[in-house]
Formats: structure tokens, C-alpha cells, sequence
């Protein structure tokens, strides 16, 4: 007797293969898609996919239903992908911020896309490959870290709702990586085993966000000349080559000699100005989030101790997490000064192993 039918996203990779047979030896109907979001074309190879959005990859994952006996659609959202996702990552660029592309992907696009499809077609449940963990208690989904700690993606869903959570499987989340290549090899899948994981952002498949900011620029015809490099006190140390091309706690590529590594301290746009400082001037102890989307409670009406990661590789630090009245902004006191904390990114609040809640870094108090 099946336990449910089950929305499968697919990419054709290690995670959800091996995530949609590990529902199937559960008992679960399955129904598989693959979401294309992005069509990238090397002007040197015109017409020529790679990444997650790949036709290679469709074929893969289509060919693994198949193999399993399921149905697989493919789901085209490159508009709105762009429209909201493309457009914000260079937006906030030109705001001088550093932008999380998956973070607004999962929360806006990807789950709202396949909970639509699921109502469609009977689906109770949809279900990733991410490496989390999500339980019902007190009346509250809670997001977990996976059990695979070098692995874990709970930072990027952090932005999921109480509705999006509460019909969402995360099969490989009390698993680890190896576990699940060696799964894969057991089951007669050396060459799913073998593939190699994607790190890039899926619609910068070689990793140069410069230029793919300089070609989208073009095609707002948006340009930002050179500016300056000033110190703390505003003394012009030399020109940068444009704010959108640098990052907080950025030090290479400065080309800037004053006797002692300087680090972007803080981008300012409306002056096109860049400051700069030593590594000890660019760690920071306090700072504001917002578009709160808070997790384990309902709403925070007092400070509570968590630990917080801002970045996705970040080990966390403890701090007071103190909600605002709105419930939408947050300021976070860090027991120990943090390096590079940068306006645009996640911040992400944990207890224990529970997803407190995330928003998105706004500004450096101190």
C-alpha cells in the first residue's frame, strides 16, 4: 500500500537519484521534475547548457525514472527565475551588497513552482535531495541540520514556510554524504555515484559573477565608472575598478600598497566609494537582519541566545537574537567580534541543531 505520492525534484545528480529510490524502497509513489531555470550560452559555443539546467542533466534524471518506473515532466520557470532571481542578484550587487541567489530560489521559486505542479497532480508531499531535517512539533514544522554536518543545507532554507515545510521530505537527512555514494554504488549506480557535485551558482556555471554582471549590466545599459579607495578617515588611498566588483573582507586585487594588507571594509554606492581596512577593522560584533522568517517559534518577544551562521560555511558564533516589534527585522550581538559580516547575505539562527529562523544581513551596528 503506497504511503503517499510524492513530487520528486530531480537534477539528475547523486542526491535526488539516489533521494527518489529511497522513497521508492519506503513505499512511496513517485512522480518526478526537473526544473529548468537557466539556458547559458558561452559565446564561444553558442547554445551550449551546463550545470543543473543542462540537457545532459534532463536526460539523466529522465532516464533514471524511467528506469524506476515513474512518471518525469520537466518544468520550465527560466522567466520568472529571471525575472525575480537574475534580476535581484544584480540588483543588489548595484546596491553594493552581496546577494544569496538559493536562498530567494527555494523560498520564492522552486517550492512555490512545485507545490503548484504538486495540487496538480494529487502529489500530498514533494520531496529534495537537500542534506536537512524536518519535524512537526508543538504545532511547528522545525527545519534541522542534516546529519552529515559538512554537507548540511539547512542555511539555504532557512526563507521556507510553515506550509512549504510541513509538505516537504528530506530523504537523505539522517544520512551522510558517503553513506549515499555508497548507497548508489550498492544499487548498481557507478556512474550516478561518480558524478561530480556542482558548487556554482546554476546560472553562472564557471563561477565569474564579475563578468555575467558586466554582461547583464550591458544589457541595462548600466555602467559604473572607477571610484575611490579611502580609509577610515576618507583619505584616498587609489581607484577601484567599479563597486560591483568587490566584496566585504575582499583583500586580493586590490592593487593597494600602504605597508600592511588592507581588506573592503564597507562599499557605498551613492558615492562609489570604497573603504578599506586591516583585517582587525573589518571583523564586527553587532548587526541588523531583515525579512525575518522565523522557524521554531511563531514570534520572538524577548532575546534568546543562538548561534548564528553568516555565511554557508560559517562554523556559527553564539549571540542574543532580539526580534523588533515588526517581527520582520532583528538585531544580533555576537559574543566575539565576526570577519567580513556582509550586508545581503543570510544570517542564519540556530539551536542546537534546530533552524530558529534566517534574514538577511542589512547592516553593521558595530
Amino acid at each position: 500500500m503506497s504511503k503517499g505520492k510524492v513530487l520528486m525534484a530531480m537534477s539528475g545528480g547523486l542526491d535526488s537519484s539516489m533521494a527518489a529510490m529511497m522513497l521508492i524502497s519506503e513505499g512511496y509513489e513517485l512522480v518526478g521534475i526537473t526544473m529548468k531555470t537557466w539556458e547559458y550560452g558561452p559565446a564561444d559555443i553558442p547554445g551550449k547548457e551546463t550545470g543543473c539546467c543542462s540537457l545532459d542533466s534532463i536526460h539523466d534524471a529522465r532516464h533514471l525514472a524511467v528506469k524506476l518506473g515513474f512518471p518525469h515532466y520537466v518544468l520550465d520557470i527560466r522567466e520568472e527565475f529571471n525575472h525575480f532571481i537574475v534580476n535581484d542578484f544584480v540588483d543588489q550587487y548595484l546596491m553594493g551588497r552581496t546577494p544569496n541567489p538559493c536562498v530567494l530560489c527555494n523560498t520564492h521559486i522552486k517550492w512555490a513552482a512545485m507545490l503548484k505542479r504538486a495540487d496538480q497532480l494529487n502529489c500530498t508531499y514533494i520531496a529534495t535531495g537537500h542534506y536537512a531535517n524536518v519535524r512537526e512539533e508543538s504545532q511547528r514544522m522545525i527545519l534541522s541540520q542534516g546529519a552529515d554536518k559538512d554537507k548540511d543545507q539547512s542555511y539555504v532554507l532557512w526563507g521556507l514556510s510553515q506550509e512549504f515545510l510541513g509538505r516537504t521530505l528530506f530523504p537523505l537527512g539522517g544520512h551522510t554524504k558517503s553513506e549515499i555514494r555508497k548507497m548508489a554504488k550498492d544499487a548498481g549506480f557507478d556512474d550516478i555515484a561518480e558524478k561530480k557535485e556542482s558548487y556554482e551558482i546554476c546560472f553562472i556555471p564557471d563561477n565569474d559573477y564579475r563578468r555575467f554582471l558586466k554582461e547583464q549590466m550591458a544589457l541595462r545599459d548600466k555602467k559604473i565608472p572607477p571610484g575611490d579607495f579611502v580609509d577610515g578617515q576618507g583619505n584616498i588611498l587609489g581607484q577601484h575598478k567599479g563597486f560591483q566588483n568587490y566584496t566585504i573582507g575582499q583583500r586580493k586585487g586590490l592593487n593597494i600598497a600602504v605597508g600592511e594588507p588592507l581588506y573592503v571594509k564597507k562599499i557605498i554606492p551613492e558615492t562609489n566609494t570604497i573603504v578599506l581596512g586591516t583585517k582587525q577593522e573589518t571583523f564586527a560584533s553587532e548587526f541588523y537582519v531583515n525579512g525575518i522568517n522565523l522557524i521554531k517559534y511563531e514570534k520572538l518577544h524577548e532575546p534568546i541566545p543562538v548561534t548564528v551562521k553568516v555565511r554557508y560555511k560559517d562554523q556559527g558564533t553564539p549571540a542574543s537574537l532580539t526580534c523588533l516589534p515588526d517581527q520582520q527585522s532583528a538585531l544580533v550581538k555576537l559574543q566575539q567580534p565576526v570577519f567580513a559580516i556582509t550586508p545581503g547575505q543570510s544570517a542564519v539562527f540556530f539551536d542546537g541543531n534546530d533552524v530558529v529562523g534566517g534574514g538577511f544581513i542589512e547592516k553593521i551596528s558595530k
